[in-house]
């Protein structure tokens, strides 16, 4: 039967291939975080704030439980380690690649929308008047109402941002990006039932939830900016996943879909050599090597490949497509 040998796809023999071909997609990644760099250093809108809605706003002004220095590696940090885990495993450049990028731009898209919305709503925090009066003695304009803070003006700046939660947002972008990768990579939905499987699935979600719960435990946000972050943020992670890879339950679902492309391409170079043995051209774009031992005359065939099931199969993750 014959035999044809994919090959690890590895930093060292296609890292510099696949990073040129995605080249746009790095320096879109840049833009995105010169304008959220932007978006944090302008002013927000400074919403109006009467006497009567301090009410709602005299919450004690706390620390952090999560510091904001923390948050990129809760969601940036913590998922790419997983993935460089399941590259040194399978030796897959596309999948670590295409995982890496998608991570960044479902972190950074969802950082870009939250700032642009924080700036626009310009919410009040639950600790708005100790940020506003931080000697307690509240001083509102005779003429409209409006509060005249006497406090930091950096402080009293963060306090215009509170809706959506930026914590609960990268937190749910990251690690529900995570959850997906790990959904896919563990085939957690093969219908077999296996709820460990599930129950991991989760664990990157229960964090990112209690990561968002902190925000409201420490007055720093209302629970609307809270769920308003994480649903933004999970939104952003599942749009991004679905933009690299197909969705867990998919029978392929454990690579991305430039690897199913390129496997796809050399799957059909391989039937036609077969069907044309008097005219070979053997090129080496994409892969190390690729070798065909023909016995007994059996050629590889498309009926062939469906009778031994899914194409992508166990074999083909870990280098190997028979027949």
């Amino acid at each position: 039967m014959p035999e044809i040998q994919l090959g690890a796809h590895t930093f060292r023999n296609q890292g510099v291939e696949v990073a040129k071909f995605h080249m746009h997609d790095w320096l879109i990644l840049f833009l995105l975080v010169v304008i959220d760099i932007v978006l944090n250093v302008i002013e927000p809108f400074h919403r109006f704030v009467g006497s009567d809605m301090m009410t709602d706003l005299k919450y004690p002004l706390k620390d952090n439980t999560i510091p904001f220095w923390a948050v990129p590696i809760v969601a940036i940090i913590l998922p790419l380690l997983v993935i460089l885990v399941f590259y040194f495993i399978r030796r897959d450049v596309y999948d670590v690649h295409q995982a890496i990028l998608g991570l960044l731009y479902s972190v950074l898209i969802t950082s870009v929308l939250t700032d642009a919305i924080k700036d626009a709503v310009g919410r009040p925090r639950p600790d708005f008047f100790w940020r506003c009066f931080p000697d307690g003695k509240a001083v509102f304009d005779t003429v409209t109402g409006n509060v005249k803070c006497t406090g930091l003006k950096s402080v009293i700046k963060e306090g215009h941002k509170s809706f959506p939660s930026g914590h609960s947002s990268w937190s749910f972008a990251g690690l529900g990006f995570l959850a997906w990768y790990l959904s896919g990579k563990i085939k957690a939905f093969d219908r077999r039932g296996h709820v460990a499987k599930l129950c991991l699935v989760l664990l990157p979600l229960l964090v990112a939830a209690l990561v968002a719960v902190s925000r409201v435990d420490d007055y720093w946000h209302h629970w609307q900016d809270v769920f308003a972050g994480g649903l933004l943020g999970l939104t952003v992670a599942s749009i991004c996943y679905l933009q690299f890879f197909p969705p867990p339950y998919d029978i392929d679902g454990r690579m991305p879909h430039v690897h199913l492309q390129r496997l796809a391409e050399q799957r059909s170079g391989t039937q036609s050599m077969s069907n044309n043995p008097g005219c070979l051209t053997i090129r080496q774009p994409e892969v190390d090597s690729i070798y065909a031992q023909p016995q007994h005359g059996i050629a590889v065939s498309e009926h062939n490949a469906h009778e031994t099931g899914p194409i992508f199969d166990e074999d083909v993750e870990n280098g190997r497509w028979r027949h």
